[in-house]
Protein backbone atom coordinates (compact mmCIF):
# COMPACT_ATOMS: atom_id res chain seq x y z
CA UNK A 1 0.00 0.00 0.00
CA UNK A 2 2.94 2.34 0.69
CA UNK A 3 4.13 2.01 -2.91
CA UNK A 4 0.67 2.77 -4.25
CA UNK A 5 0.34 5.85 -2.03
CA UNK A 6 3.82 7.08 -3.02
CA UNK A 7 3.03 6.54 -6.70
CA UNK A 8 -0.25 8.46 -6.52
CA UNK A 9 1.06 11.40 -4.51
CA UNK A 10 4.36 11.69 -6.36
CA UNK A 11 2.49 11.43 -9.65
CA UNK A 12 0.07 14.15 -8.59
CA UNK A 13 2.94 16.49 -7.72
CA UNK A 14 4.60 15.80 -11.07
CA UNK A 15 1.29 16.22 -12.90
CA UNK A 16 0.80 19.64 -11.29
CA UNK A 17 4.28 20.65 -12.43
CA UNK A 18 3.49 19.41 -15.95
CA UNK A 19 0.25 21.41 -15.99
CA UNK A 20 2.23 24.52 -15.01
CA UNK A 21 4.61 23.85 -17.89
CA UNK A 22 1.80 23.31 -20.40
CA UNK A 23 -0.66 26.01 -19.36
CA UNK A 24 1.66 28.88 -18.44
CA UNK A 25 4.55 30.58 -20.13
CA UNK A 26 6.86 29.74 -17.22
CA UNK A 27 10.16 28.18 -18.19
CA UNK A 28 11.02 24.77 -16.67
CA UNK A 29 13.84 26.26 -14.59
CA UNK A 30 11.47 28.71 -12.94
CA UNK A 31 8.99 25.94 -12.20
CA UNK A 32 11.77 23.92 -10.58
CA UNK A 33 12.75 26.90 -8.40
CA UNK A 34 9.08 27.43 -7.54
CA UNK A 35 8.75 23.82 -6.37
CA UNK A 36 11.88 24.01 -4.21
CA UNK A 37 10.74 27.31 -2.67
CA UNK A 38 7.27 25.84 -2.10
CA UNK A 39 8.84 22.94 -0.21
CA UNK A 40 10.78 25.39 1.97
CA UNK A 41 7.69 27.53 2.61
CA UNK A 42 5.44 24.57 3.44
CA UNK A 43 8.15 23.19 5.72
CA UNK A 44 8.45 26.52 7.52
CA UNK A 45 4.69 26.63 8.02
CA UNK A 46 4.70 23.10 9.44
CA UNK A 47 2.47 21.72 6.68
CA UNK A 48 4.91 19.61 4.68
CA UNK A 49 6.22 17.52 7.59
CA UNK A 50 2.97 15.64 8.30
CA UNK A 51 2.29 15.41 4.55
CA UNK A 52 5.74 13.88 3.92
CA UNK A 53 5.23 11.44 6.78
CA UNK A 54 1.92 10.33 5.24
CA UNK A 55 3.09 10.22 1.62
CA UNK A 56 6.57 8.75 2.13
CA UNK A 57 8.71 8.69 -0.99
CA UNK A 58 5.89 10.25 -3.01
CA UNK A 59 6.53 13.52 -1.20
CA UNK A 60 10.26 13.28 -0.54
CA UNK A 61 11.52 12.42 -4.04
CA UNK A 62 10.11 15.32 -6.15
CA UNK A 63 11.73 18.77 -6.05
CA UNK A 64 9.29 19.98 -3.44
CA UNK A 65 10.79 17.36 -1.13
CA UNK A 66 14.28 18.76 -1.84
CA UNK A 67 13.09 22.15 -0.62
CA UNK A 68 11.73 20.52 2.52
CA UNK A 69 15.09 18.80 3.08
CA UNK A 70 16.87 22.14 2.77
CA UNK A 71 14.48 23.67 5.30
CA UNK A 72 15.01 20.86 7.80
CA UNK A 73 18.77 21.17 7.46
CA UNK A 74 18.73 24.92 8.04
CA UNK A 75 16.33 24.63 10.98
CA UNK A 76 18.47 21.97 12.67
CA UNK A 77 21.73 23.84 12.03
CA UNK A 78 20.32 27.07 13.45
CA UNK A 79 19.30 25.20 16.59
CA UNK A 80 22.74 23.61 16.98
CA UNK A 81 25.11 26.28 15.66
CA UNK A 82 23.24 29.57 15.69
CA UNK A 83 23.40 32.15 12.91
CA UNK A 84 26.04 30.33 10.84
CA UNK A 85 23.55 27.46 10.47
CA UNK A 86 21.58 29.59 8.01
CA UNK A 87 24.43 29.27 5.55
CA UNK A 88 25.59 25.70 6.06
CA UNK A 89 22.52 23.75 7.20
CA UNK A 90 20.98 23.27 3.77
CA UNK A 91 24.26 22.06 2.29
CA UNK A 92 24.81 19.59 5.11
CA UNK A 93 21.31 18.13 4.85
CA UNK A 94 21.34 17.72 1.07
CA UNK A 95 25.02 16.94 0.46
CA UNK A 96 24.52 13.27 -0.39
CA UNK A 97 21.74 13.98 -2.89
CA UNK A 98 23.68 16.75 -4.61
CA UNK A 99 26.85 14.63 -4.72
CA UNK A 100 25.01 11.64 -6.15
CA UNK A 101 23.33 13.72 -8.86
CA UNK A 102 26.64 15.28 -9.90
CA UNK A 103 28.44 11.94 -9.99
CA UNK A 104 25.66 10.09 -11.81
CA UNK A 105 25.23 12.96 -14.28
CA UNK A 106 28.93 12.85 -15.06
CA UNK A 107 28.88 9.07 -15.50
CA UNK A 108 25.87 9.33 -17.79
CA UNK A 109 27.73 11.87 -19.94
CA UNK A 110 30.62 9.43 -20.29
CA UNK A 111 28.42 6.49 -21.23
CA UNK A 112 25.97 8.22 -23.57
CA UNK A 113 26.60 10.55 -26.47
CA UNK A 114 25.01 13.89 -25.56
CA UNK A 115 23.80 16.02 -28.43
CA UNK A 116 22.93 19.68 -28.38
CA UNK A 117 19.81 20.72 -30.21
Amino acid sequence: MDYFKAFLIGGAICALAQILMDKTKMMPGRIMVLLVCLGVALGALGIYGPFAKFAGAGASVPLIGFGYTLWNGVKEAITNEGFIGIFKGGFTASAIGISASLLLGYLASLIFNPKSS
